[in-house]
Parts: C-alpha cells; sequence; structure tokens
C-alpha cells in the first residue's frame, strides 16, 4: 500500500470514530435538570427590555362620568316628522357622558357626549354659564356633542307637548351640570394616545346630481359615489396602570338604522355597548361628525343597527391596535360665533358657534353647530392638516337648528340646502382657521 493510500485510510477511520463516539476534547454531556418550584428561570435584560414595554407618561389627568338620560315618560320621539304616536317603551337605554382633561399646567377641558337628536341652544347657554359659575370653566372648554339618534325624545317644544319637553329640559340641563361637576372632580393622572381607522357602512344619502337628467339613477338616492367621510377618530386614556379606562370615538353618519317607537341610541349606541362590554371598566363615548348628508346602509332593522355597531367597535378596535400615538402638551381652546346670513335679507342671521379643541401638540379637534354636511369636514381636514398633526371634525355641536349645506349642496339643492345666502360656507371654514391660527402656538411635545 503507498503511503498516500494509508494517509487516506487513517483519515476515514478517525471521521469514523469521532462521528461514532465524539471528540476526546468534547466536554461530557450534562444531564438535563427538570425545572422544580425553586427553580427560576432568570430572561437575559435584553429579552426583558423587549416584552415591557416602557411606562407611559402620566402627563395628563382624566376624570369621567355618566347618567341615564331615558326620560321616564313615553315622550314623542325626536326626528321622523311623520310620526303620529309618543314612545312605547325602551330598547336600549340612553345616556350622557363626560370626560375631563387636564394638563400639566392645570388647563382643563370637558367633552360631553348626548345620546339626542342634538344640543339645544337654550341647554348649550344654560349648563356652560352654571360650570363657569361652579366649576370656573370657561365656555370654549365645554364641548355638547349629540349622537343624533332619532329614538330619542322630542324636547323641542311642538304644540301640545310644551310641558313634557320643558320637563324633559330642566332635567337634563341639572344632569349636565352634575355630570361635568363629577368628572372634574373625578380628575387622576392618566396618559392620551391616538389612533383612527375606518367604517365603510355609511353612504351618501343625496342622489347623483352629476347624472344627466334622462339617466336611470339621476333621481335615486343614496348616491355611492358621493362624498363620504369614513374615519373613525380615536381618543384613549389610560391610567396609572396603563388599562383602558375611555374611548372617545367619531363617526360621521346619521343615527338613522331605525324606524320604530322605542327609545335606543341606534348604531351609536350598539357600538358604545359592544366595546364597554368588550373591556369592562371602559367608558364608551360618541362623538358625531359632518354626518348630515349621510344614512348608514342597509338599514331599518334592529339587527342591522347592531351590524353597524359592531362594525364602528370593530374600528374603534382597529385604530386602538393600529400605531397609537402618544398624546403630550397642553388643552387651548377658543369658541366663538359667525353670524350665518339667509337668502331672505330680512330674515334674523343664524348665530353659529364654531369651536377649537387643541388636544396636546397633535390633535385639533373643531367643532360645528347643527346637522353639517360631509364636505365641511373633508374641506377642514385639508386646509388645517399640518403632518404630522391630525384634524378631527365634529358636527352636532354646542347648538341644533336644521341643515348647515356646503356651497356645493347649497347649489344643487334638495332636503340638506335650507335657503341660506351664498358663502356660508367659507364664513364658517375661515373662523374655524382663524381659531387655529389663534391656538396654534409652540406646542410642548415630547417624543
Amino acid at each position: 500500500m503507498t503511503a498516500f493510500a494509508l494517509r487516506c485510510s487513517l483519515c476515514s477511520l478517525v471521521v469514523f470514530l469521532t462521528l461514532r463516539f465524539g471528540s476526546a476534547e468534547e466536554k461530557p454531556q450534562q444531564p438535563t435538570r427538570t425545572p422544580t418550584a425553586n427553580t427560576v428561570n432568570t430572561p437575559s435584560p435584553g429579552a426583558a427590555a423587549k416584552r415591557s414595554p416602557p411606562a407611559p407618561r402620566l402627563d395628563w389627568k382624566a376624570g369621567l362620568a355618566a347618567a341615564k338620560i331615558t326620560p321616564d315618560t313615553l315622550m314623542w320621539m325626536a326626528g321622523y316628522g311623520a310620526r303620529k304616536k309618543p314612545a312605547e317603551g325602551t330598547l336600549q337605554d340612553l345616556y350622557a357622558k363626560a370626560m375631563a382633561l387636564e394638563d400639566e399646567g392645570g388647563h382643563r377641558a370637558v367633552i360631553v357626549t348626548l345620546d339626542l337628536i342634538g344640543v339645544l341652544t337654550s341647554v348649550r347657554e344654560s349648563v356652560e354659564k352654571q360650570v363657569e359659575e361652579q366649576h370656573k370653566l370657561p365656555p370654549a372648554a365645554l364641548l355638547l356633542n349629540a349622537s343624533h339618534t332619532h329614538c330619542g325624545p322630542e324636547y323641542r317644544e311642538r304644540k301640545g307637548r310644551e310641558e313634557e319637553a320643558r320637563n324633559y329640559e330642566q332635567f337634563l340641563q341639572s344632569t349636565l351640570v352634575k355630570l361635568v361637576g363629577e368628572a372634574l372632580a373625578d380628575l387622576q393622572p392618566a396618559s392620551l394616545t391616538y389612533g383612527h381607522a375606518r367604517a365603510g357602512f355609511a353612504m351618501n344619502r343625496r342622489r347623483n346630481y352629476a347624472l344627466p337628467k334622462d339617466d336611470i339613477n339621476a333621481n335615486k338616492a343614496p348616491n355611492p359615489d358621493g362624498p363620504v367621510d369614513h374615519d373613525v377618530p380615536v381618543l384613549c386614556v389610560s391610567d396609572d396602570a396603563g388599562t383602558q379606562r375611555a374611548v372617545l370615538f367619531g363617526y360621521a353618519c346619521h343615527n338613522t338604522t331605525l324606524q320604530f317607537f322605542q327609545f335606543c341610541g341606534d348604531y351609536a349606541g350598539f357600538a358604545q355597548e359592544y366595546l364597554e362590554t368588550d373591556h369592562p371598566g371602559t367608558t364608551a363615548m360618541f362623538v358625531m361628525g359632518c354626518g348630515a348628508d349621510q344614512n348608514p346602509y342597509p338599514r331599518s332593522t334592529v339587527e342591522l343597527a347592531q351590524k353597524h355597531g359592531r362594525s364602528l367597535a370593530t374600528g374603534v378596535e382597529a385604530a386602538l391596535f393600529a400605531n397609537p400615538r402618544p398624546l403630550h402638551g397642553s388643552i387651548r381652546c377658543a369658541l366663538e360665533y359667525v353670524d350665518l346670513p339667509w337668502a331672505d335679507a330680512m330674515k334674523e342671521q343664524r348665530h353659529y358657534p364654531v369651536q377649537v379643541m387643541c388636544i396636546g401638540g397633535d390633535v385639533t379637534l373643531v367643532t360645528l353647530a347643527s346637522e353639517v354636511v360631509v364636505d365641511y369636514s373633508l374641506r377642514l381636514k385639508r386646509e388645517l392638516r399640518r403632518p404630522p398633526a391630525i384634524v378631527w371634525v365634529a358636527g352636532y355641536s354646542n347648538g341644533y337648528f336644521g341643515y348647515i349645506p356646503s356651497e356645493r349642496v347649497l347649489a344643487e339643492g334638495g332636503y340638506e340646502a335650507p335657503s341660506y345666502a351664498p358663502g356660508i360656507e367659507d364664513k364658517i371654514i375661515g373662523k374655524a382657521v382663524e381659531l387655529y391660527q389663534q391656538l396654534e402656538k409652540p406646542a410642548t411635545q415630547t417624543p
């Protein structure tokens, strides 16, 4: 055998012995130890840091309160003029809910949501006056928003029903003043986050004016190609342990799934109910957006109202999950009025409230009174958005007296276009921009 062949044979023998018995340099294998009750498995510092996010900064205080506002009597119901009889019962209780916020500088604001058709001007004036006297809360720092459910009480005075309307309004005013006080008394350390997602059941309820008059769908509504705002903005309040205490969320769509004779919050009421059930201890509050020309589709049954409520609640859950943004900074509020002229110059102008709330350095909440069409929301988001800042637009706030058309809707005419003089859109948008610019100061914003 040659020397080369001998070396190859020896190498093969070494490889075989190594695979069979292991290397002589290897350390003997340690026996596997089964953990006992006294054994502590300590993760590496790096792994622990990954599993435990830093505690949120508690640079806010938040307080919450809620009160049932379902009528004690079977009042007439609001929203549908064709109703010929009062309510027959209650499917779901109606609520007023309040969220008080305070920044590190002691500036406060209170947001109140109501399962009602609207906020009457007399209610706004009475509550803001009493709250300012009792709690030193300026009018600009008080927001009253109604869900516009058509299954709530009619508390505007109607012929033959004046007394029941006055009685309910007095009850509502005293309840809201007490509610604001309870929310302020509940102020405690908190963190705030903002997120948003989508819900798709709202559709523009007007006909498509872009179609030729002889088109088969020219006079049919709804319009699936019409403007919509499917955004679901969400403000989340958590306590010092990181536990969710409240979610304030919005959507721009009429609460008109239901047309029956029972008190109910409609889809917005069900969305709040589902969120509070799925998150025990959480207060869910709905803010109505600019939904004057938006309806939920399909509609007309309790099951559909529940489905829309679940869809909206799912949108809120998605917003809570998808990259929520921590909010830091101060609360800044402004409230002013603009006079809206009618086409009939002899008619007294509408005294219209516009409010802006800046929550931290990121979120600007613009609130407009009465039934505002979706064009206002879409335009304000375009004109006020300064990335990464967020614009949240609400209608049905601080006053209720009918439809507020955009210039487009006013020119088209139709149900949502009362006879205002041209130019009211620019007046309202201009006032919102003016207030925003007043509040737009270098905001304290810490990453």
